[in-house]
């Protein structure tokens, strides 16, 4: 979960993120974010400090006293005080705007591995298995391997990284093709029928499934 009341920050950090295969939650105070963490599995925070209605420091707070997850802080505040602050009040680690996007990424990724939870880069979807690392399709029975359009599989890549969890076309739109794209919302249903059509022969393996009026999500039938 990003929380930052700037937009264009939190975009920044999202798309970083999800190049890594991390699914990110936005919220733009910690007021919003400590609700959404009320009711929600979140492994991982990244929050800044100055926000409206709620702080970062307060939520940092809460959030350490509500259990033991990774936290990220990132402000514009670079005293030695300000970071002092930060740790006793339980954040891991700290990072001072402006940051370079790949440092952010490396520190998460090292938070991550210090709390053991796992990135995975290679989802398996029963004779299936999408590997992100090199963007390729492979078939265990065969053997073979197939790189197919980006789209298709980072649309794929998402819906089997949460088997049952339903997606809407807004959400999946915002996942894989940003907040700035204007096309048409249909696109995402052009996407889902080639990919139906590109593994139908993989229908006992598993399914990507149609709930009328509210979205998608995938179902896996063999590991």
């Amino acid at each position: 979960m990003v929380v930052d009341d700037d937009a264009h920050i939190r975009e920044l950090i999202r798309m970083y993120l999800e190049d890594e295969g991390l699914e990110v939650v936005e919220k733009t105070n910690g007021d919003e974010a400590w609700r959404y963490y009320q009711s929600h599995p979140v492994d991982l925070i990244v929050l800044d400090i100055m926000m409206p209605r709620m702080d970062g420091w307060e939520l940092c707070r809460r959030l350490r006293n509500a259990g033991d997850k990774p936290l990220l802080m990132i402000t514009a505040k670079g005293e030695p005080v300000d970071r002092i602050k930060g740790f006793q009040l339980g954040s891991d680690d700290y990072l001072v705007k402006p940051f370079e996007p790949l440092e952010l990424v490396m520190r998460v990724k090292a938070l991550l591995k210090r709390y053991r939870i796992s990135i995975s880069q290679a989802i398996r979807l029963g004779s299936v298995t999408l590997d992100k690392t090199s963007y390729q399709v492979r078939y265990r029975d065969s053997g073979f391997s197939e790189s197919i359009p980006l789209k298709e599989f980072e649309l794929l890549f998402t819906l089997a990284s949460h088997p049952g969890k339903l997606y809407t076309r807004d959400t999946l739109i915002q996942h894989i093709w940003g907040f700035d794209y204007e096309g048409d919302e249909r696109n995402v249903d052009t996407h889902i029928k080639r990919l139906r059509e590109r593994f139908t022969d993989y229908e006992q393996d598993f399914r990507i499934v149609t709930l009328r009026g509210l979205g998608y999500r995938l179902e896996v039938y063999r590991d």
